[in-house]
């Protein structure tokens, strides 16, 4: 009877030991290109922030920006913070927690990237939303959704954009870039943008 249940046991943990390690190697992975991001790389929410102030630990926590682009820490309550670049969000913070820790040094960092959503839709075999750990072109994208099906116009591929002053249409040939010919098009995609294959 013991010797069943250990068995048991055993076949259970080595079935679920490659979803452990696959999950582990993709959190490795957010937090390798969440690391790669300087002080100009624009906080989203879902993205993982950890906040530490110099030999204050009760002043060392990680956060999650919410959807509405808020974190919270304490003494300070509510930041915005999605949409703001590291360097401005941490200036803010060291002003807010000054009057508590005036001689120490606030440090901010990325620790897991989660903001960075791309939308294959159309005729693709996969299409859906993905989650970016590294910076993806066009034809990566295209890649990551299975690949175009059958009936798709390959060369009627645009990608939407959202800036400033409204939505920003890039068009894509997948033949011309598949032959080398006019690689411009082959875009690496930013937080957003929606690959639309008709």
């Amino acid at each position: 009877m013991r010797r069943t249940v250990i068995l048991t046991l055993v076949c259970l943990l080595a079935a679920a030991a490659p979803a452990w390690a696959q999950g582990n190697a993709a959190r490795a992975a957010a937090q390798e290109f969440a690391s790669a991001f300087g002080p100009d790389y624009l906080i989203g929410p879902g993205d993982i922030l950890e906040i530490s102030v110099w030999k204050e630990e009760a002043l060392t926590k990680q956060v999650v920006v919410l959807p509405d682009g808020k974190i919270s820490f304490p003494l300070i309550g509510e930041v915005q913070a999605a949409g703001r670049t590291l360097a401005d969000l941490k200036k803010e913070l060291a002003a807010k927690l000054a009057k508590y820790a005036p001689k120490e040094e606030v440090n901010l960092e990325v620790k897991q990237v989660n903001s960075m959503l791309i939308y294959v839709i159309g005729r693709v075999n996969q299409p859906g939303r993905f989650a970016l750990n590294t910076n993806v072109t066009v034809l990566q994208a295209l890649s990551i959704a299975g690949g175009l099906n059958a009936f798709a116009k390959r060369n009627q591929i645009k990608i939407f954009r959202q800036e400033a002053g409204g939505t920003q249409i890039l068009p894509f040939s997948y033949d011309e870039v598949t032959e080398g010919e006019k690689l411009r098009q082959n875009v690496i995609l930013k937080r957003g943008d929606v690959v639309v294959v008709p």
